[in-house]
């Protein structure tokens, strides 16, 4: 079978040994497949390729960890996934992966299925098979130094001590310039062990407040997606910042 997403002029390439995921219905016939991606006329009728994204929320696999704060990255993946109608039916590089496109502009959206502190096994082929440069590599995870339900968006940085950042970096040959896009999940409440909160589900006014975040993600990625690092994206962190604060 032949699974295209029709739209002229940019092509995504499945090699022929992807598999679908158990719960998904295999398809009649292994083989390869395109997924093509739109471009843009320019006024001399030149056709403009567009640079394609590779979107990674980072998470765990399976229900046990679902709703978990560890798992708010594979969450924007599932929100963004739904606004622009991508499918995610298929496994490759040990990530479920889904390819479409936000405006005219192609996207593949990743949930690595390796654990946490295992992803950079995932993103790594992913950024090599498809040609993604660092800075079209936008990878979203849970980040304890900001307040629950706020959002920063960054070109890059460090990784903060976050296990899932630091094994990605460490299979993009150390680099760190890559955006990203954190979701504040808060600090654990007095002695709490970091592990035991991490893995906790939100308390139901938290999960009101990320819910709100994940809608706000999508934006935000929308907007880096087709107009990059500018002002609009400056704005959106500053007024992250502040949305909690009352004057």
């Amino acid at each position: 079978m032949l699974h295209v997403a029709s739209a002229p002029g940019f092509c995504l390439t499945y090699p022929g040994n992807l598999h679908y995921p158990r719960h998904l219905k295999n398809p009649s016939a292994k083989t390869s497949f395109s997924v093509c991606c739109s471009v843009s006329q320019t006024n001399n009728r030149a056709k403009m390729e567009y640079t394609p994204w590779l979107i990674v929320g980072l998470g765990n696999p399976g229900n046990k960890y679902h709703g978990t704060r560890h798992n708010v990255g594979f969450e924007i993946i599932d929100s963004i996934s739904r606004a622009e109608g991508v499918q995610m039916n298929t496994i490759q590089s040990k990530a479920l992966i889904g390819i479409g496109s936000i405006g005219e502009v192609p996207i593949l959206l990743a949930k690595p299925q390796t654990y946490m502190n295992f992803c950079g096994e995932s993103v790594g082929p992913l950024a090599a098979y498809y040609q993604v440069p660092l800075r079209h590599i936008l990878l979203v995870y849970d980040e304890t130094s900001l307040p629950n339900g706020v959002l920063r968006l960054q070109p890059k940085g460090g990784h903060g001590h976050h296990n899932g950042l630091k094994n990605v970096m460490g299979h993009l040959d150390g680099c760190s310039a890559f955006p990203r896009l954190a979701v504040g999940i808060g600090n654990p409440p007095g002695s709490m062990d970091l592990r035991a909160f991490l893995l906790q589900k939100f308390s139901s006014v938290e999960r009101k407040q990320i819910d709100a975040s994940l809608e706000q993600g999508v934006t935000a990625v929308r907007t880096l997606v087709l107009n990059g690092f500018d002002n609009h994206v400056n704005r959106f962190n500053l007024g992250q910042k502040y949305k909690y604060h009352k004057v």
